[in-house]
């Protein structure tokens, strides 16, 4: 069994934080423990720990058509990707990294576990704060972790299937800070209960109300558990678990009110008075917010809409109506960023440039709760979940019908791949799990100059490989063959 040390050595360097005054004075070589109350809640305010997510997926899944080699959209430009992009936009086998490369998913992701583990093992042992305090603290520790352990093992594993979890390779279960613990690579089935532990131990000692939505509250442990069985296929308590969030909070921001302007960052603002479309921390749908990893937290003018995704914003749309989140995030054939108009005919350029929540929102819950009772409940209460979520995104929206559970499902599937376009890896989540139902199951292509690059169904290179770096010092973990 090897030892886990390139995975939590930079972790240890955060809980060094200014301002924690007083440690242990014995402590292991690498790393400190703090002793006070203060000092945990200085860790879990740090600011990397928000910054919970990369946006590289993307560019495995069917949103995105790379750029020509020497594109006019500099950023875009196919022939100035990194290795690991284009490893990814051409569906390469085998390792995506170089040797070299630090993989900004995995590490930051077990960088923020050591913190969280640090917190959760020690905090109710500290002689000061009160008991409902460090129980607090402890329980948003828990909820960071168990949203760090949903994110890897819905990448770097088979999608969770309730017939093969128990066996299927699932990430490192890395419990404890003490780097120098043996660990293995557990099964998908106990990393989930490992999930599902945090959030049930979490969800009685979290808060009603919390100063920001960077910290959990209530909301937040229902919105995950509804994720999380949405993901595992257990409808009927990802519906429960999203109509708690919704009773919550079920705030929608009309889109209509916005337009854009020439520009990065407040490209997006409103029609009256050119205020920037939100950020996350101020957008009201966020119910607790994690944004993009710092070195790969969007892919914003560095990918083009697909075919694919273009039809499907055409897809269901009335007459004379404008689905404006089509309008509002994409240049339509040109950009102007601030050095003049940029032209590409006939494309359609992601550039939102809005820090977007990738955490939990209310967005999100609407259409958990509209595919769970298309599958298992309500038709026609699916339908109207969705079509209040278009009325809030489409100008001139008329409302959908479905005659069927089967129509309904269909419609808010489309409309939840409309609404969450390069979010994080929620795409290529959404492939893996769909993929297992004939239905929906779908063949990738991605093009690029006169190549054509197929990837289908179920194929392993949807799993994305443990870093190289690791495996350098980890060699006998075990691997998906890709």
């Amino acid at each position: 069994m090897k030892r886990i040390f390139y995975l939590l050595l930079t972790g240890a360097t955060i809980i060094t934080t200014p301002g924690c005054k007083k440690f242990l004075d014995i402590k292991p070589k690498g790393y400190t423990i703090p002793e006070f109350y203060e000092d945990y809640q200085k860790l879990l305010s740090n600011a990397s720990l928000i910054r919970a997510t990369a946006a590289y997926p993307s560019y495995i899944t069917d949103d995105v058509l790379a750029g020509e080699d020497n594109d006019v959209t500099k950023q875009a430009a196919f022939a100035g990707y990194s290795v690991f992009k284009k490893s990814l936009y051409t569906f390469k086998n085998g390792q995506t990294f170089e040797p070299s490369d630090s993989d900004p998913f995995w590490e930051p992701a077990y960088n923020h576990i050591y913190t969280y583990n640090t917190v959760i093992n020690n905090i109710l042992n500290v002689p000061d704060g009160t008991a409902q305090d460090k129980k607090r603290l402890r329980a948003e520790a828990q909820v960071g972790r168990a949203f760090e352990y949903l994110s890897l093992v819905n990448v770097y594993a088979e999608h969770y299937d309730a017939a093969t979890a128990a066996t299927a390779l699932g990430v490192p279960l890395v419990l404890s800070e003490d780097i120098n613990l043996p660990y293995e690579r557990k099964s998908v089935a106990e990393v989930y209960a490992q999930i599902k532990k945090d959030l049930d131990e979490a969800l009685p000692n979290l808060p009603d109300n919390v100063p920001n939505n960077f910290k959990p509250m209530k909301s937040v442990g229902y919105a995950f558990l509804s994720r999380m069985n949405l993901y595992m296929g257990d409808y009927k308590a990802a519906l429960a678990n999203a109509n708690e969030a919704l009773k919550l909070n079920s705030f929608l921001l009309d889109y209509k009110i916005y337009t854009n302007k020439n520009g990065t960052w407040g490209r997006v603002c409103t029609l009256s008075d050119s205020t920037a479309f939100p950020d996350g921390n101020k957008n009201k749908e966020s119910v607790w917010i994690r944004y993009g990893s710092s070195s790969s937290s969007h892919v914003f003018s560095e990918v083009y809409a697909s075919t694919d995704l273009i039809n499907a914003y055409k897809k269901d749309l009335p007459a004379g109506a404008t689905d404006k989140r089509f309008a509002l995030f994409f240049c339509h054939g040109k950009s102007n960023f601030g050095g003049g108009i940029v032209s590409f005919p006939g494309r359609e350029l992601w550039a939102p440039y809005v820090e977007f929540n990738l955490g939990f929102a209310t967005p999100e819950l609407y259409l958990i709760a509209a595919e769970c009772e298309a599958r298992i409940g309500d038709p026609a209460r699916a339908i109207q979940l969705m079509n209040t979520l278009r009325d809030s995104r489409i100008e001139n929206n008329q409302p959908l019908v479905a005659n069927t559970s089967d129509d309904a499902l269909r419609l808010v599937l489309e409309e939840r791949r409309r609404e969450m376009p390069f979010m994080g890896s929620t795409r290529l989540i959404d492939l893996k799990r769909l993929n297992k139902d004939p239905r929906f199951a779908k063949t990738i292509t991605h093009t690029q100059g006169v190549q054509t690059f197929t990837l289908p169904p179920n194929d392993k290179r949807y799993i994305l490989p443990v870093p190289p770096k690791v495996l350098a010092v980890n060699p006998n973990i075990p691997q998906y063959e890709r």
